[in-house]
């Protein structure tokens, strides 16, 4: 392994380290309501993006990149994914549901895989429709013993895998897309916490220096996993990428079930042997793939 690619994993473990233990700063804000929390974590990232991106001298680059109606509107339709993401997850947190919320990121690579075959036209190899049907059948045994959809998990599955998709789909880099995609929502987020200000409802300076200092550092805390996430994905292969991303949702089952003592009987925890089971064949097929194709290659 080379340099580039030991700087790449440090940079893609430390951003899965970061959102991995998300649910500790957000459980430290519990006493502010999801949706304030989601503003916040708009306003102030922009507010950080932007001293990047004018600090970089990137500024130009971005006005003519938001100048396009077509990009604007890709960035606005990731925007509004994104938001949605970042809500469910922060409300579900502090709602005593991280242990849900790191099955959702479990599931989340089967779910590219299952919008890439419906929106992409993508054709599965017949190994890689075995992981998915045991995930499928891993979500049915939850949903039967919960007595209704994991709808949680699916939510940030399905949000995350379209965000992604999205982004696929567009052309700009990781600090330009997210600059953009904070603009986009930072009108109407700072609307809602000046209203929330007025009303007296608002947490900001009202709810003490603590919970002020944490609201105006949720720009750091977003933005910079995201940037490492950006650098690493420039210098490893994506299935290391694919390996290290479950770094996020395992820390954040040990911090549901050993910090915060979310219940987690037997009979939950099959339902999720399913899907690591699954996720675990999913990898292991790929890379076995991945090695026959260069053998293939250098033959």
């Amino acid at each position: 392994m080379n340099k580039g690619i030991d700087k790449g994993v440090l940079y893609g473990a430390a951003a899965y380290l970061m959102w991995g233990f998300f649910p500790i700063y957000f459980k430290l804000l519990h006493r502010v309501p999801a949706v304030q929390i989601l503003g916040h974590r708009v306003v102030w990232s922009l507010l950080f993006l932007l001293v990047l991106v004018f600090g970089l001298r990137e500024g130009r680059a971005l006005r003519r990149s938001a100048s396009n109606h077509r990009t604007l509107l890709i960035y606005l339709l990731a925007a509004g994914l994104l938001s949605a993401n970042w809500l469910t997850y922060i409300w579900a947190v502090n709602a005593g549901f991280v242990v849900e919320t790191s099955l959702g990121y479990f599931i989340n690579p089967l779910m590219n895989v299952v919008l890439g075959v419906i929106i992409l036209r993508e054709r599965l190899r017949p190994a890689q429709w075995v992981p998915i049907g045991l995930a499928a059948a891993g979500v049915i045994y939850l949903t039967i013993l919960y007595g209704t959809l994991p709808w949680i998990a699916l939510a940030l599955a399905l949000t995350f895998a379209s965000y992604g998709l999205v982004k696929k789909l567009a052309p700009l880099g990781a600090l330009h897309s997210l600059t953009l995609e904070t603009g986009l929502l930072f009108v109407p987020a700072l609307g809602y916490l000046l209203w929330m200000g007025q009303t007296g409802e608002g947490a900001f300076i009202q709810q003490g220096p603590a919970i002020t200092i944490l609201l105006a550092m949720a720009g750091v805390i977003t933005a910079v996993p995201l940037l490492l996430f950006g650098a690493a994905a420039r210098r490893v292969p994506l299935s290391t990428l694919g390996i290290l991303q479950f770094i996020a949702p395992t820390c954040q089952f040990l911090l549901g079930v050993f910090v915060y003592g979310e219940a987690f009987t037997l009979a939950r925890l099959a339902g999720f042997v399913c899907i690591w089971l699954a996720l675990l064949l999913y990898i292991t097929e790929g890379l076995v793939t991945q090695r026959r194709q260069s053998a293939l290659a250098e033959a």
